[in-house]
């Protein structure tokens, strides 16, 4: 007899967000101005979280390094497949890009994270506060152009960024990891493959450690969650079902009218025969939350329902397992700004243009692994100088997000399959 399964993780954290938001809402309502509940949150509960955060933090450099430069070395492989792969990559780039402006178009229209009584935002925050929190949040002050965004997206010392990645660094460390990827395709497998083992080693061990960090998760939610919830009370769960709703309204935006136009234009097919052609695939992604797991049902249904040429469908679907996530990078870019409303960071122009960039590289650059956009979703809060432990705040969601956004990724990676077949029938 088989020994019996525990509960599932997102079960247990779940469960983890349900323990500390009772607990929190309790201990609000019955010592709501006692200071011993404050002095709780800050020093039992928040402790708790910061443990799995840090451990989260601690894989996040090496780990978009790697990621980002694998994902564009296979996907810039242009001198391996032609047009196959510059229009693979210009898809990838357009879709990611109209994902992410989608949904930093819903949080500034209708501000989920906006409504919280200043008191209020101050105590949770400082129920969060850091050394490091409070250095962000100093740096979030120092205002920068547009113009001056794009100027420093070129790393002067890529090493200098990456020590600073948590206090502004990323993008310019994500623009070297791009750089250093397309480099690789360009000076061909031969002279790429001992970087390209490297890199794959450290993307693995990397995810190893993240997903040692997961097993604290349900623990770190728990009191994450106690903290917010002894703090903000029931407005923070008022302003959570908003960030829900508006994520949830953005990927069906996405799915059924930008997916659904670009297979009517581009394909000229029906949109609703191809969804329809696809939907094991779609519950796949949906049950799995995984684009890896899923590319095997991807593949069959490329070629047996959609009839698409072999060769590009192996190629676009196997690379997009990977490095087309529009799902994710709609959903990155949608998290930070409710967070930066809800501690009520004000983000300029060239801040939230860094959002932007930083989530649709971060699409290209995101394990297709359940909660492997988390850690990127944590550095890119950290460098606009929003609360990296704001996390904790969404993971309880995450779960059911996560499984949404999936579809939109493994849809993506089959809407570009398709789109390319189509060009390379009729070549412009």
């Amino acid at each position: 007899m088989s020994a019996k399964k525990g509960l599932a993780l997102h079960t247990k954290i779940f469960i983890g967000l349900i323990a500390g938001t009772v607990l929190g809402l309790l201990g609000k309502a019955l010592f709501g101005g006692d200071p011993r509940l404050a002095w709780c949150a800050v020093n039992l509960a928040n402790p708790l979280g910061q443990v799995f955060l840090r451990l989260v933090f601690m894989a996040v450099v090496p780990l978009v390094v790697a990621a980002l430069a694998l994902g564009v070395a296979e996907i810039g492989d242009i001198g391996r497949v032609g047009r196959v792969g510059a229009r693979t990559l210009m898809l990838t780039l357009a879709f990611s890009a109209v994902a992410v402006l989608i949904g930093v178009a819903g949080v500034n229209l209708f501000k989920p994270g906006a409504g919280l009584a200043p008191e209020v935002r101050q105590a949770l925050t400082a129920s969060l506060q850091s050394q490091a929190v409070t250095r962000n949040l100093e740096n979030a002050g120092k205002k920068k152009g547009l113009v001056q965004t794009l100027v420093e997206i070129i790393p002067k010392n890529p090493l200098a960024d990456a020590v600073e990645a948590f206090e502004g660094g990323l993008i310019p460390l994500m623009f070297f990891s791009l750089l250093v990827g397309l480099s690789m395709s360009l000076v061909g497998p031969a002279k790429a493959a001992a970087l390209k083992g490297v890199f794959e080693s450290v993307l693995a061990v990397m995810l190893k450690i993240i997903e040692l960090a997961m097993g604290l998760a349900p623990y770190g939610v728990a009191g994450l969650m106690f903290s917010v919830s002894a703090t903000a009370g029931v407005e923070a769960l008022r302003l959570l079902a908003g960030y829900f709703l508006l994520v949830a309204g953005a990927l069906a935006l996405h799915l059924l009218v930008v997916y659904s136009t670009a297979i009517a234009v581009i394909c000229r097919r029906s949109p609703l025969a191809f969804f329809k052609d696809i939907s094991g695939v779609m519950m796949t992604a949906f049950a799995t939350s995984s684009s890896n797991v899923t590319l095997p049902v991807s593949l069959k249904a490329a070629q047996e329902e959609l009839k698409l040429p072999r060769d590009i469908s192996n190629f676009v679907l196997t690379i997009g397992a990977t490095a087309n996530q529009n799902g994710t990078a709609l959903y990155e870019g949608v998290t930070v700004l409710f967070l930066a409303q809800f501690f009520g960071v004000d983000l300029t122009l060239g801040q939230q243009f860094s959002v932007v960039v930083m989530s649709i590289l971060a699409g290209v650059g995101t394990a297709g692994v359940p909660g492997g956009s988390l850690p990127l979703i944590a550095v890119v809060l950290q460098s606009v100088g929003v609360p990296g432990e704001g996390i904790g705040i969404i993971l309880g969601v995450d779960r059911l997000l996560d499984m949404s956004r999936t579809v939109l990724n493994v849809t993506g990676d089959l809407t570009i399959a398709a789109c390319v077949s189509a060009m390379e029938k009729d070549p412009a």
